[in-house]
């Protein structure tokens, strides 16, 4: 009897056991995020850093935008949604973006008012299957989209990649750049920014595999790239320290057995084999999305010395290397005078004084590799009255001509750049950027605008005087926007000052991401957006075939180009752009998003850590709750224990009852018989169906 008991309870605690295996109670990680963001008026976005998001099947990300938000794109997730300044993103570990899971995401916006943004909650739902599943299918999917498969029917092009080492420095001759037997060349290419982000890596590497697409960008003909980092980076690089690159691991195997700079020298090794130079840009002292906002080469712990250490050891290192062929010292100088600190142009000891900044970087530079070219950016103001104020007035508006940040060259006229030898100064190429009434609404802008308007506000006297007058070559660093509006009206006429003026220059930008030009590429940085590209290819270097001329000259350009040394010397220039018709910028009624000023970016330093501690609290809440889930199921599975043991006891007592013989003594003797219970007379009254008496003792 016992032995049935014990039989019953160990099936009963095997059964539990079952029960709860089948209920998935792993605790996961709480999925958390770090924040970067940038605003900018008339739109932001904010990268996130996410952790602990493997094993659940979908994570929402919420974040919440200043001002009002008209629509919601990003990187890293399936869906976007939007209600007020509230974005809601989702990303699934079964959908596309899978690869979003631990990885760098960003959420992008447009509409008005939006100076600034937070990051709310990282919460994980459900459980996916094998991570690594995963990571294979999107492996698949990567190599199916980029046509790598091997069912790919259309093998590519062969690639002609014996460059020679050495053989495609340049140098300048009046304002023209030429290589080294002097044949003219035009530099036409583009910028991808991302090392400068802290990604350490281009941009959009988490959605696109890099081989692809610096292939795509070289076939689609831009013969030299301007890389924007970060002086911080390359002095980490410098003391053996190496941040990692953020990239999508399955779409980028061969990354992922190297450190981020590891990573760079791949990336000048995959320019070499497709014919594409190299511009290092300095844009920023700190690694910071946001830090081409600070107005000078130093920062914090970065100090100028730091800066110029940083230039130098980069030109020390890839001093063998032609493939990066210059160094833009620094991305945009700037400030006004009311503004502490802001850079000026003169001859004095002002540690603000870019012009003496510029000579010592440059110099360092020419000392690791006297072969390079220097590209040298202006500042923001200069004094109407050199003699009577030389940058001592505070009075913004009636004592200085005011431009775009790093566009004014007025300086050069007075104090031009000297590096102290004619050999030295053959490598200066100076360069301004400029932009439509998009990025912001210059004066010049202000009721209409002409090309010669622009000719006469923006461009002759604050930089094109120095190529018209053959002081020096001008490289246009940056330009590009939404082709909208009058913003398109301005990308036209500047394509026009191009194609003139046969000016060099690098389009901004490829990424997707530049929240207030757009990029060449959509969202998911592989399918180019084919009428920003075609307006661009206009002023691309190009033969009279067609063909891209490219700058080195034993590797063609890509596929769809040439190698320098084919190149047989005539100047092939566009056709003028006719713009579209003058149209007054009030009538394009585009004025809401045109009225945030560079300078009014807004500051959201210090609100990556309220935006930690707030998804840490969520976090915190997340396991709070599996914990209780756990013990409420444990406690039930308990209780169901305890009520079977009851029940299966209660029935074994009734049937002990039921199956003994109960035998009772007489009373004692008193000269009569004993007396006998008569049980089978008592069974078979019973099972007769008649009462049993209370006191079931017959006499006989």
């Amino acid at each position: 009897m016992r032995r049935k008991l014990w039989q019953k309870i160990i099936l009963l605690f095997i059964s539990s056991v079952f029960i709860i295996t089948s209920f998935n109670v792993t605790v996961l990680a709480a999925p958390s995020g770090s924040a970067t963001p940038n605003c900018w008026g008339s739109g932001g976005q904010i990268e996130i850093s996410l952790s602990g998001c493997s094993g659940y099947e979908t994570i929402t990300v919420v974040v919440e935008f200043s001002g009002k938000v008209d629509s919601a794109t990003g990187w890293g997730f399936d869906s976007y949604s939007i209600s007020g300044g509230t974005v809601t993103a989702v990303c699934s570990a079964s959908g596309p973006n899978s690869w979003g899971f631990d990885s760098s995401v960003g959420i992008q916006v447009t509409g008005s008012d939006i100076n600034s943004v937070k990051l709310v909650s990282v919460s994980g739902d459900g459980e996916s299957g094998s991570v690594s599943a995963t990571a294979e299918t999107a492996q698949t999917s990567a190599e199916s989209s980029s046509g790598t498969s091997g069912n790919d029917p259309e093998p590519r092009p062969a690639r002609n990649t014996e460059g020679i080492a050495g053989d495609d420095w340049l140098t300048t001759s009046g304002s023209h750049i030429v290589d080294m037997s002097g044949k003219e060349v035009w530099l036409t290419g583009c910028n991808w920014f991302g090392y400068n982000t802290g990604t350490n890596l281009f941009d959009g590497v988490w959605n696109c595999n890099l081989k692809d697409t610096l292939e795509s960008i070289a076939d689609h003909g831009f013969n030299v790239m301007r890389v924007p980092m970060s002086a911080e980076l390359l002095l980490q690089w410098k003391n053996g320290e190496y941040p990692k690159a953020n990239y999508n691991n399955a779409y980028n195997e061969e990354l992922n057995s190297m450190n981020s700079l590891e990573i760079f020298d791949y990336v000048l090794s995959l320019c070499e084999k497709n014919g594409m130079k190299v511009i290092i840009d300095i844009h920023s002292a700190k690694t910071d999305a946001s830090g081409h906002n600070h107005p000078v080469w130093y920062n914090g712990d970065i100090t100028e010395d730091d800066f110029i250490e940083a230039l130098s050891w980069c030109a020390g290192r890839y001093k063998g290397n032609d493939t990066i062929i210059g160094y833009d010292l620094k991305n945009e100088p700037h400030g006004k005078a009311s503004e502490t600190p802001h850079a000026i142009w003169n001859d004095s000891d002002d540690p603000d004084n870019w012009k003496k900044v510029a000579e010592r970087a440059g110099n360092a530079v020419l000392d690791a590799n006297p072969h390079v070219l220097i590209i040298i950016e202006g500042i923001q103001i200069y004094p109407k009255d050199i003699e009577t104020n030389d940058f001592v007035s505070k009075n913004d508006d009636d004592d200085y001509y005011n431009t775009w940040w790093g566009a004014n060259l007025m300086a050069v006229r007075k104090y031009p750049i000297d590096f102290g030898s004619p050999e030295r100064n053959a490598q200066i190429v100076y360069s301004p950027h400029d932009y439509g009434p998009r990025v912001y609404e210059q004066p010049w802008f202000e009721g209409g605008f002409t090309y010669e308007s622009l000719m006469k506000d923006a461009w002759y006297d604050y930089w094109l005087y120095i190529q018209d007058e053959g002081i020096a070559p001008v490289f246009v660093g940056e330009w590009g926007g939404f082709m909208e509006g009058d913003n398109l009206k301005w990308m036209e006429y500047f394509r026009q000052l191009i194609a003139e003026k046969h000016l060099h220059h690098t389009f901004w930008c490829f990424n997707a991401n530049s929240g207030d030009t757009g990029g060449l590429v959509r969202d998911d940085f592989k399918t180019w957006d084919e009428e920003k590209y075609n307006f661009v290819k206009e002023v691309l270097w190009q033969n009279e075939e067609g063909q891209f001329i490219g700058l080195d000259h034993a590797v063609p350009l890509g596929v769809n180009g040439i190698a320098l040394s084919e190149y047989t010397g005539v100047v092939i220039t566009p056709a003028p752009v006719k713009p579209v018709e003058e149209t007054s910028a009030a009538n394009e009624n585009n004025t809401a998003d045109k009225d945030i000023s560079a300078e009014e970016k807004t500051d959201v330093t210090g609100q990556e850590k309220d935006q930690e501690q707030a998804v840490t609290s969520e976090s915190l809440k997340k396991s709070a709750l599996e914990l209780f889930v756990v013990v409420i199921i444990v406690a039930f599975v308990i209780i169901i224990i305890m009520v079977a043991l009851f029940f299966v006891k209660r029935r074994i007592n009734k049937k002990r009852a039921s199956e003994e013989e109960i035998l009772i003594p007489g009373p004692a003797s008193h000269g009569t018989d004993g007396v006998k219970v008569n049980t089978e007379n008592k069974a078979e009254d019973a099972g007769k169906g008649g009462d049993t008496p209370d006191n079931p003792q017959e006499v006989d």
